[in-house]
């Protein structure tokens, strides 16, 4: 085999998809949480109670969790190309017509059906950025995707609070522009993206043969133990303990996201203030998750990395909960949005690690389907308890006591997880077979 420099291929590789699938993500995020910024005139305009819109906020994610599985075993067996472009002409438009929600049963439907129009676009990336990098680079790769997360507030929340601001044009309510104004660029993006897209590197034109046949040898190295079969994957134990994982984490989240833009309201600010403080948070987690993704990658134990940044998270909620000063309010909910986000990345390196093919396909899914389900609760949950008490305070604080309860599990599962790698399960140190190289080691080092 022809000699390839690694690190060069991978630059390269990482360059020609990583940052389109940063664009993919960023305005997909964008359309999932805008419904947070259109609520500060929505509600209002709509008579939604926090009840109603924390409902309308999770629901979301009860169509995507129906759809997440059968998407991702469509994309294996399709190719990601087409249908990752159909996931997003589908949302694109889905998004759009959030423009046409008149009362509580409309805005319920149309959300549930946003679910079901993105079902398996983020489980198919992670699985497709696992088709085309080794193992010991993934960590990187998804902080590098998951970027997309914090770029999207930061840009996305002034944005949205500007057009709030501005007023209504061409007729639409300025919550109605938000829908519209955010919601076609999704179209266009699925439209290019059948031309940006290969569906793996075998079909690459733009990778020579020599770097082909190195990409598919370390691959198929890596893959020789892992889980191909679907209902294999789909009820092994590992797979379900890492969704109870996810569960928590987007509890945590999107319980979080949706939110912000009413917790910053509450300080009596206005939508544009309350557009640009809410990228503060972001801006905070974009250093944060730069820095995680390389320790992720060179240092391992992933699953200790997970349950630190959940406890991050908690201390961030309880500072926010604890004083009434906006400043220190602000920086508190960007300490929980640093271990949110940085959670993420180190989180979702390993399934590939026990899983391969349509194997991954289906755990992939199932993990994020079971986990987004955490969508539905924590939104609802701080809606229910607001409208309960009054005050954020006490949604804020189960939030936070569940970010406790995820940490805990992320060590058990580490512990498992190291365990079936042949270590021993007496030391919860959360390492597995996912970072045993240093980043940049060779096929000849092994």
């Amino acid at each position: 085999m022809a000699s390839i420099d690694e690190r060069a291929l991978i630059r390269k590789i990482c360059l020609r998809i990583v940052p389109f699938a940063m664009v993919l993500y960023f305005v997909n995020f964008v359309d999932r949480v805008n419904v947070g910024f259109a609520a500060l005139d929505m509600n209002k305009s709509l008579h939604f109670s926090p009840a109603v819109f924390g409902w309308g906020a999770g629901i979301f994610f009860i169509g995507y969790f129906i759809f997440e599985v059968p998407s991702n075993v469509f994309m294996e067996k399709i190719g990601a190309r087409v249908w990752l472009s159909r996931i997003m002409v589908t949302w694109g438009i889905v998004a759009t017509l959030m423009a046409l929600v008149t009362n509580v049963p409309t805005f319920y439907g149309a959300r549930f059906l946003l679910g079901i129009a993105e079902a398996g676009f983020f489980p198919g990336v992670v699985f497709y950025l696992s088709t085309w990098f080794p193992n010991r680079y993934r960590g990187q790769m998804m902080a590098f995707f998951l970027l997309a997360t914090p770029l999207s507030s930061i840009i996305g929340g002034p944005v949205s609070g500007a057009i709030l601001a501005h007023g209504s044009f061409f007729g639409l309510a300025p919550w109605q522009a938000l829908f519209v104004l955010e919601g076609v660029p999704a179209i266009a993006l699925g439209v290019l993206s059948m031309f940006v897209l290969s569906d793996r590197p075998s079909s690459a034109r733009w990778l020579n043969d020599a770097e082909r046949d190195w990409l598919a040898n370390e691959l198929a190295h890596e893959h020789h133990s892992h889980l191909s079969g679907l209902w294999e994957a789909l009820r092994d134990s590992r797979v379900l303990l890492l969704a109870l994982v996810e569960v928590g984490l987007t509890i945590g989240m999107y319980g979080i996201t949706l939110w912000l833009p009413q917790i910053l309201k509450s300080y009596g600010i206005s939508s544009m203030q309350v557009g640009m403080l809410s990228a503060v948070p972001y801006l905070v987690t974009i250093v944060g998750m730069l820095a995680w993704g390389l320790v992720s990658d060179r240092v391992g134990r992933r699953p200790l990395q997970v349950a630190a940044s959940c406890i991050l998270s908690a201390l961030g909620l309880w500072l926010a909960i604890a004083t009434p000063s906006l400043g220190i309010a602000v920086a508190g909910l960007s300490l929980c949005s640093l271990g949110m986000m940085t959670a993420r990345p180190p989180f979702w390196a390993l399934p590939s690690t026990f899983l391969v093919g349509t194997g991954a396909a289906a755990g992939i899914a199932l993990v994020n389907a079971i986990g987004n389900l955490g969508g539905f609760v924590g939104p609802y949950a701080i809606g229910a308890l607001t409208e309960s008490t009054g005050t954020f305070h006490a949604g804020l604080l189960a939030i936070a006591g569940a970010l406790v309860v995820t940490a805990v599990l992320a060590l058990y599962v580490g512990n498992m997880l190291a365990g079936r790698a042949g270590r021993p399960i007496g030391v919860i140190s959360g390492e597995v077979d996912v970072t045993s190289e240093p980043a940049g080691a060779t096929a000849a080092s092994r």
